[in-house]
Protein backbone atom coordinates (compact mmCIF):
# COMPACT_ATOMS: atom_id res chain seq x y z
CA UNK A 1 0.00 0.00 0.00
CA UNK A 2 2.79 2.44 0.89
CA UNK A 3 4.57 1.84 -2.42
CA UNK A 4 1.33 2.33 -4.35
CA UNK A 5 0.73 5.56 -2.45
CA UNK A 6 4.25 6.86 -3.16
CA UNK A 7 3.86 6.09 -6.86
CA UNK A 8 0.37 7.59 -7.03
CA UNK A 9 1.34 10.85 -5.31
CA UNK A 10 4.72 11.08 -7.03
CA UNK A 11 3.54 10.69 -10.63
CA UNK A 12 1.96 14.19 -10.90
CA UNK A 13 5.15 15.79 -9.51
CA UNK A 14 7.23 13.76 -11.97
CA UNK A 15 5.07 15.06 -14.81
CA UNK A 16 5.53 18.67 -13.73
CA UNK A 17 9.28 18.20 -13.29
CA UNK A 18 9.68 16.65 -16.74
CA UNK A 19 7.67 19.47 -18.28
CA UNK A 20 9.65 22.15 -16.46
CA UNK A 21 12.88 20.55 -17.73
CA UNK A 22 11.84 21.52 -21.27
CA UNK A 23 13.26 24.94 -20.50
CA UNK A 24 16.75 23.47 -20.99
CA UNK A 25 15.98 22.24 -24.51
CA UNK A 26 13.60 24.82 -25.95
CA UNK A 27 13.93 28.41 -27.05
CA UNK A 28 13.60 31.17 -24.50
CA UNK A 29 10.15 32.23 -25.74
CA UNK A 30 7.33 29.71 -26.00
CA UNK A 31 5.43 29.76 -29.28
CA UNK A 32 1.91 31.14 -28.73
CA UNK A 33 0.28 28.33 -30.74
CA UNK A 34 2.13 25.75 -28.66
CA UNK A 35 0.97 27.45 -25.47
CA UNK A 36 -2.65 27.36 -26.71
CA UNK A 37 -2.30 23.67 -27.57
CA UNK A 38 -0.82 22.80 -24.17
CA UNK A 39 -3.47 24.79 -22.30
CA UNK A 40 -6.25 23.14 -24.29
CA UNK A 41 -4.83 19.66 -23.65
CA UNK A 42 -4.51 20.30 -19.90
CA UNK A 43 -8.06 21.67 -19.77
CA UNK A 44 -9.44 18.57 -21.52
CA UNK A 45 -7.72 16.21 -19.09
CA UNK A 46 -8.95 18.16 -16.07
CA UNK A 47 -12.56 18.30 -17.27
CA UNK A 48 -12.63 14.56 -18.00
CA UNK A 49 -10.98 13.78 -14.65
CA UNK A 50 -13.54 15.94 -12.86
CA UNK A 51 -16.40 14.01 -14.45
CA UNK A 52 -15.23 10.37 -14.55
CA UNK A 53 -12.87 10.29 -11.55
CA UNK A 54 -14.73 12.61 -9.18
CA UNK A 55 -18.35 13.57 -9.92
CA UNK A 56 -19.60 10.21 -11.22
CA UNK A 57 -18.00 8.26 -8.31
CA UNK A 58 -19.47 10.82 -5.88
CA UNK A 59 -22.97 10.14 -7.20
CA UNK A 60 -22.41 6.38 -7.30
CA UNK A 61 -21.46 6.42 -3.62
CA UNK A 62 -24.64 8.34 -2.83
CA UNK A 63 -26.96 6.00 -4.75
CA UNK A 64 -28.69 5.02 -1.49
CA UNK A 65 -30.23 8.51 -1.58
CA UNK A 66 -32.16 7.56 -4.70
CA UNK A 67 -33.12 10.51 -6.86
CA UNK A 68 -31.20 12.83 -4.50
CA UNK A 69 -27.89 11.04 -5.18
CA UNK A 70 -26.70 14.18 -6.97
CA UNK A 71 -26.99 16.31 -3.82
CA UNK A 72 -23.64 15.58 -2.07
CA UNK A 73 -21.73 15.97 -5.35
CA UNK A 74 -23.50 19.26 -6.09
CA UNK A 75 -22.93 20.69 -2.63
CA UNK A 76 -19.28 19.64 -2.69
CA UNK A 77 -18.90 21.05 -6.21
CA UNK A 78 -20.08 24.49 -5.11
CA UNK A 79 -17.90 24.43 -2.01
CA UNK A 80 -14.91 23.73 -4.25
CA UNK A 81 -15.84 26.64 -6.52
CA UNK A 82 -16.20 29.01 -3.55
CA UNK A 83 -12.92 27.80 -2.00
CA UNK A 84 -10.92 28.50 -5.18
CA UNK A 85 -12.75 31.79 -5.66
CA UNK A 86 -11.63 32.90 -2.20
CA UNK A 87 -8.01 31.86 -2.83
CA UNK A 88 -8.09 33.56 -6.22
CA UNK A 89 -9.44 36.74 -4.62
CA UNK A 90 -7.06 36.86 -1.66
CA UNK A 91 -3.75 35.44 -2.92
CA UNK A 92 -1.66 37.84 -5.01
CA UNK A 93 -0.87 36.20 -8.35
CA UNK A 94 -0.25 36.95 -12.01
CA UNK A 95 -1.45 34.82 -14.89
CA UNK A 96 0.79 34.11 -17.86
CA UNK A 97 0.78 36.92 -20.46
CA UNK A 98 -1.23 39.12 -18.08
CA UNK A 99 -0.02 42.61 -17.14
CA UNK A 100 -2.24 43.20 -14.12
CA UNK A 101 -1.92 41.14 -10.94
CA UNK A 102 -4.95 39.68 -9.17
CA UNK A 103 -5.65 39.22 -5.47
CA UNK A 104 -4.68 41.58 -2.66
CA UNK A 105 -2.08 44.20 -3.51
CA UNK A 106 1.51 43.24 -2.72
CA UNK A 107 5.11 44.09 -3.50
CA UNK A 108 5.96 40.60 -4.75
CA UNK A 109 8.07 40.32 -7.88
CA UNK A 110 6.33 39.53 -11.15
CA UNK A 111 7.97 36.09 -11.35
CA UNK A 112 6.89 35.27 -7.79
CA UNK A 113 3.27 36.13 -8.54
CA UNK A 114 3.39 34.00 -11.71
CA UNK A 115 4.49 31.05 -9.58
CA UNK A 116 1.66 31.79 -7.12
CA UNK A 117 -0.80 31.54 -10.02
CA UNK A 118 0.46 28.04 -10.81
CA UNK A 119 0.30 27.07 -7.13
CA UNK A 120 -3.38 28.06 -7.06
CA UNK A 121 -3.80 25.92 -10.17
CA UNK A 122 -2.09 22.88 -8.64
CA UNK A 123 -3.84 22.83 -5.25
CA UNK A 124 -7.10 21.27 -6.55
CA UNK A 125 -5.19 18.69 -8.60
CA UNK A 126 -3.34 17.53 -5.48
CA UNK A 127 -6.59 17.46 -3.52
CA UNK A 128 -8.27 15.41 -6.25
CA UNK A 129 -5.53 12.77 -6.15
CA UNK A 130 -5.55 12.80 -2.34
CA UNK A 131 -9.30 12.35 -1.96
CA UNK A 132 -9.38 9.43 -4.42
CA UNK A 133 -6.48 7.67 -2.69
CA UNK A 134 -8.12 8.33 0.68
CA UNK A 135 -11.20 6.52 -0.61
CA UNK A 136 -9.07 3.59 -1.77
CA UNK A 137 -7.10 3.38 1.50
CA UNK A 138 -10.28 3.33 3.58
CA UNK A 139 -11.49 0.22 1.76
CA UNK A 140 -15.05 1.27 2.50
CA UNK A 141 -15.78 2.76 -0.93
CA UNK A 142 -15.93 1.39 -4.47
CA UNK A 143 -12.78 3.31 -5.48
CA UNK A 144 -10.13 0.83 -6.66
CA UNK A 145 -6.36 1.23 -6.81
CA UNK A 146 -6.46 1.15 -10.61
CA UNK A 147 -9.05 3.95 -10.64
CA UNK A 148 -6.87 6.04 -8.33
CA UNK A 149 -3.82 5.27 -10.46
CA UNK A 150 -5.71 6.30 -13.60
CA UNK A 151 -6.29 9.73 -12.09
CA UNK A 152 -2.61 10.04 -11.07
CA UNK A 153 -1.49 9.09 -14.59
CA UNK A 154 -3.94 11.54 -16.16
CA UNK A 155 -2.81 14.40 -13.90
CA UNK A 156 0.85 13.52 -14.59
CA UNK A 157 0.26 13.60 -18.36
CA UNK A 158 -1.42 16.99 -18.24
CA UNK A 159 1.32 18.25 -15.88
CA UNK A 160 3.90 17.69 -18.63
CA UNK A 161 2.67 20.67 -20.68
CA UNK A 162 1.87 22.60 -17.51
CA UNK A 163 5.46 22.30 -16.32
CA UNK A 164 6.63 23.79 -19.62
CA UNK A 165 3.98 26.52 -19.40
CA UNK A 166 5.45 27.48 -16.01
CA UNK A 167 9.17 27.42 -16.76
CA UNK A 168 9.22 28.83 -20.30
CA UNK A 169 7.44 32.16 -19.57
CA UNK A 170 9.55 32.61 -16.43
CA UNK A 171 12.65 32.22 -18.58
CA UNK A 172 11.34 34.85 -20.98
CA UNK A 173 10.77 37.13 -17.96
CA UNK A 174 14.51 37.10 -17.29
CA UNK A 175 14.98 34.06 -15.04
CA UNK A 176 17.96 31.83 -15.76
CA UNK A 177 17.07 28.38 -17.06
CA UNK A 178 18.05 26.59 -13.82
CA UNK A 179 16.04 29.08 -11.78
CA UNK A 180 13.01 28.79 -14.09
CA UNK A 181 13.22 25.00 -13.80
CA UNK A 182 13.43 25.33 -10.00
CA UNK A 183 10.27 27.45 -9.93
CA UNK A 184 8.50 24.87 -12.10
CA UNK A 185 9.58 22.04 -9.81
CA UNK A 186 8.56 24.01 -6.71
CA UNK A 187 5.09 24.67 -8.14
CA UNK A 188 4.66 20.91 -8.60
CA UNK A 189 5.55 20.09 -4.98
CA UNK A 190 2.23 21.66 -3.99
CA UNK A 191 0.36 18.67 -5.44
CA UNK A 192 1.77 15.84 -3.27
CA UNK A 193 1.60 18.13 -0.22
CA UNK A 194 -2.08 18.89 -0.88
CA UNK A 195 -2.70 15.19 -1.51
CA UNK A 196 -1.00 14.15 1.75
CA UNK A 197 -2.95 16.73 3.75
CA UNK A 198 -6.16 15.47 2.20
CA UNK A 199 -5.29 11.86 3.02
CA UNK A 200 -4.39 12.89 6.59
CA UNK A 201 -7.99 14.02 6.99
CA UNK A 202 -9.29 10.69 5.70
CA UNK A 203 -10.60 9.63 9.12
CA UNK A 204 -13.18 12.40 8.97
CA UNK A 205 -13.38 12.41 5.17
CA UNK A 206 -14.60 8.91 4.34
CA UNK A 207 -18.12 9.33 5.79
CA UNK A 208 -18.55 12.43 3.62
CA UNK A 209 -16.37 11.31 0.70
CA UNK A 210 -18.96 12.19 -1.98
CA UNK A 211 -18.83 15.81 -0.79
CA UNK A 212 -15.03 15.86 -0.99
CA UNK A 213 -15.04 14.29 -4.46
CA UNK A 214 -17.44 17.00 -5.61
CA UNK A 215 -15.29 19.63 -3.87
CA UNK A 216 -12.18 18.55 -5.79
CA UNK A 217 -14.14 18.55 -9.06
CA UNK A 218 -15.45 22.05 -8.46
CA UNK A 219 -11.98 23.35 -7.63
CA UNK A 220 -10.47 21.79 -10.76
CA UNK A 221 -13.20 23.09 -13.06
CA UNK A 222 -12.80 26.57 -11.57
CA UNK A 223 -9.16 26.51 -12.71
CA UNK A 224 -10.18 25.33 -16.18
CA UNK A 225 -12.69 28.13 -16.70
CA UNK A 226 -10.69 30.84 -14.92
CA UNK A 227 -7.27 30.13 -16.39
CA UNK A 228 -6.89 27.45 -19.05
CA UNK A 229 -9.79 28.29 -21.37
CA UNK A 230 -8.86 32.02 -21.53
CA UNK A 231 -5.25 31.02 -22.31
CA UNK A 232 -6.27 28.72 -25.17
CA UNK A 233 -8.58 31.39 -26.63
CA UNK A 234 -6.28 34.39 -26.21
CA UNK A 235 -4.99 36.37 -29.20
CA UNK A 236 -5.53 35.42 -32.84
CA UNK A 237 -8.26 32.84 -33.36
CA UNK A 238 -7.28 29.22 -33.91
CA UNK A 239 -9.03 25.89 -33.43
CA UNK A 240 -5.85 24.23 -32.16
CA UNK A 241 -6.70 24.74 -28.48
CA UNK A 242 -10.17 23.24 -28.98
CA UNK A 243 -8.78 20.22 -30.82
CA UNK A 244 -6.18 19.61 -28.09
CA UNK A 245 -8.92 19.97 -25.47
CA UNK A 246 -10.76 17.11 -27.20
CA UNK A 247 -7.54 15.06 -27.31
CA UNK A 248 -6.91 15.57 -23.59
CA UNK A 249 -10.53 14.85 -22.70
CA UNK A 250 -10.56 11.65 -24.76
CA UNK A 251 -7.26 10.43 -23.32
CA UNK A 252 -8.36 10.93 -19.70
CA UNK A 253 -11.75 9.35 -20.39
CA UNK A 254 -10.10 6.26 -21.92
CA UNK A 255 -7.63 6.01 -19.03
CA UNK A 256 -10.33 6.20 -16.41
CA UNK A 257 -12.67 3.69 -18.07
CA UNK A 258 -9.88 1.29 -19.07
CA UNK A 259 -8.11 1.31 -15.69
CA UNK A 260 -11.09 2.07 -13.46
Amino acid sequence: MILSLIVGLGLPLLGTTAGAACVFFMKKQMNLLLQKALSGFAAGVMVAASIWSLLIPAMEQSEAMGKLAFLPATIGFWLGIIFLLLIDTLMPHLHIDSKEAEGVKSNFKRTTMMVFAIIIHNIPEGMAVGVVYAGWISGSTNITLTAALALSIGIAIQNLPEGAIVSMPLCSEGCSKPKAFGYGFFSGIVEPIAALLTIALSSIMVPVLPYFLGFAAGAMLYVVVEELIPEMAEGEHTNLGTIMFAVGFSLMMVLDVALG
